[in-house]
C-alpha cells in the first residue's frame, strides 16, 4: 500500500481504477438504460421542448428527477447523442472514484490522533470499494441515473465536510443532493451531528436551497403536486410484499414513509453517536418500502456500507460491505424466486440497521487510554471560514502528534 514511486497515485486508488475499468467494459454494452429521461428533462427544462419550463414536473410526473440533476446533464446536450451518453457514463464512474477518494480522507480526518494505522485503513477502504464498484457502475453506466449519482456523491462531499467541520458546506452539499433526487431527503440527519451552535445556521442553508430549486415549479403550477402521487408497479420481489402490502401500484403513504423512517432511523443513530450509519439507514428505509427492486437501487445501500466500514467502524475486513453485495446483487442475478428476494432484501436491510445501531463498537486505543482524538488541520475561524471542531476532533495535548509523512488514505 502507500505510493506508487514518487507518483501522488497511492496503489490502492491505481487497483481500484483498474476495477472500476473491468466494470465499465462489462456493463457499457448494454448501459445507458434510463439516460433518455435525463435529456428529454433537460431539453423540456430549457423550453427547447413545448411543455416545459416551470411546468416540467406538472405535465410530466414521470420525471421524477430533480433539477439540479438536468443542469448537469446539459452539460453533455452540445455533444452527438451517443457521444454525449458515453461521456456522461464516464463522468459518473469517475465521481464513483472520487468518493472512494473523499470517504478515506474522511476517515483518516475522523481517526486523526487515535493511533489507527493508515496502511491498514488504505487496505478497509480498498476492499470495501472492491464491493462498492459494482454497484456503482450498475447505476452510472448501466442505468446512467444521474439523479441518483449526484445525490450519493454530493451526500458524500456533505460527509467530508462534516468531519472537517465545515457546517455551512454540509448544509449546502445536502440542499444540492435532495435538489438532485428527492429521496436524499433521508440524508437530512447528517446535520444533526453538526455542534448545536452552527446547526440552525447549516439547516437553514439547507432548506434555502431546496426551496430555491423547488419551489418555482410548484409555486408557476399547482399541478405540481401530482408529481408526488406518481405510482409505479409494486414489484412480487419487493420487501412490501412481506411486510404484508400487495398494492398493485405505489400505496399512498409509501413515499411519504420511506422519508420519515429514514429521518427517525437517522436521528437516532446520531444520538446513540453513530452519525456514520445515517447514509446506510436511509438507504435501507428505501429497499424496504419501495415498490420496485432495480439494481441500481443498491448503490445508495454500498455507499452507505462503505462509509460505515470505512469511519463507524475499525475491524480490518469491511465485511458488511460484502454481504450487502452477495445479499442484494448476488440474490438478483441468482436467486430465481421473487419472494425469496424479496425476504433477502427485507432481512439485510433490517439485520444491517440493527447492526449499526445497537452492536457494540470497538473503542479506540486513545480513548481506552483516557485521550482524545487530534483535531484535523486548522482552518479557523480567524481565518473568516465557516469551520468548527466536532466535539470527537478536540484533544488535550496528551493526544499523539501527527507522524510526519505519515501514508494517508
Amino acid at each position: 500500500m502507500g505510493r506508487i514511486g514518487r507518483s501522488p497515485l497511492r496503489w490502492h486508488h491505481a487497483l481500484l481504477t483498474l476495477w472500476t475499468a473491468v466494470w465499465f467494459v462489462v456493463a457499457e454494452r448494454h448501459g445507458a438504460v434510463s439516460w433518455h429521461y435525463l435529456r428529454t428533462g433537460q431539453q423540456l427544462l430549457f423550453g427547447q421542448t413545448p411543455g416545459g419550463g416551470l411546468a416540467l414536473y406538472a405535465n410530466h410526473p414521470e420525471l421524477q428527477i430533480g433539477p439540479v440533476s438536468f443542469l448537469v446533464a446539459a452539460l453533455f446536450e452540445p455533444f452527438p447523442a451517443e457521444v454525449g451518453e458515453k461521456l456522461a457514463d464516464a463522468f459518473m464512474s469517475g465521481l464513483g472514484l472520487y468518493i472512494l477518494v473523499l470517504v478515506g480522507r474522511a476517515a483518516a480526518d475522523h481517526y486523526r490522533g487515535t493511533g489507527l494505522n493508515h496502511k491498514r485503513l488504505q487496505q478497509r477502504v480498498l476492499i470495501a470499494g472492491a464491493a462498492f464498484i459494482p454497484m456503482w457502475v450498475e447505476v452510472a453506466v448501466r442505468f446512467a441515473h444521474l439523479d441518483d449519482v449526484l445525490a450519493l456523491f454530493f451526500t458524500t462531499l456533505a460527509v467530508r465536510a462534516l468531519v472537517r467541520g465545515n457546517a455551512t458546506s454540509v448544509g449546502v452539499f445536502l440542499a444540492l443532493a435532495v435538489d438532485s433526487k428527492p429521496w436524499a431527503v433521508g440524508f437530512l440527519p447528517l446535520l444533526l451531528a453538526l455542534p448545536r451552535p452552527v446547526r440552525v445556521r447549516s439547516a437553514a442553508w439547507t432548506a434555502g436551497l431546496v426551496a430555491a430549486a423547488w419551489l418555482p415549479f410548484y409555486l408557476t403550477h399547482l399541478e405540481t403536486l401530482a408529481a408526488a402521487r406518481f405510482t409505479i408497479p409494486n414489484q412480487p420481489a419487493s420487501a412490501l410484499r412481506w411486510i404484508g402490502v400487495h398494492d398493485a401500484a405505489t400505496p399512498w403513504w409509501d413515499r411519504p414513509a420511506q422519508m420519515a423512517l429514514g429521518i427517525a432511523l437517522g436521528t437516532l443513530a446520531v444520538r446513540r453517536h453513530r452519525w456514520p450509519a445515517v447514509v446506510l439507514l436511509a438507504a435501507d428505509a428505501r429497499i424496504v418500502l419501495d415498490p420496485s427492486v432495480y439494481t441500481y437501487y443498491n448503490a445508495s445501500v454500498l455507499l452507505g456500507t462503505l462509509i460505515w466500514d470505512s469511519i463507524g467502524q475499525r475491524h480490518l475486513v469491511p465485511w458488511v460491505s460484502w454481504i450487502a453485495l452477495i445479499s442484494l446483487y448476488g440474490s438478483a442475478l441468482l436467486v430465481p424466486s421473487d419472494s425469496a428476494q424479496g425476504f433477502i432484501r427485507l432481512a439485510f436491510a433490517l439485520g444491517s440497521a440493527a447492526y449499526v445501531l445497537w452492536w457494540p463498537q470497538r473503542t479506540p486505543r486513545s480513548k481506552r487510554r483516557g485521550r482524545r482524538p487530534l483535531s484535523p488541520p486548522p482552518t479557523s475561524w480567524q481565518a473568516g471560514q465557516d469551520v468548527v471542531q466536532l466535539p470527537h476532533q478536540r484533544s488535550p495535548r496528551s493526544a499523539r502528534l501527527p507522524i510526519p509523512g505519515e501514508p494517508g488514505p
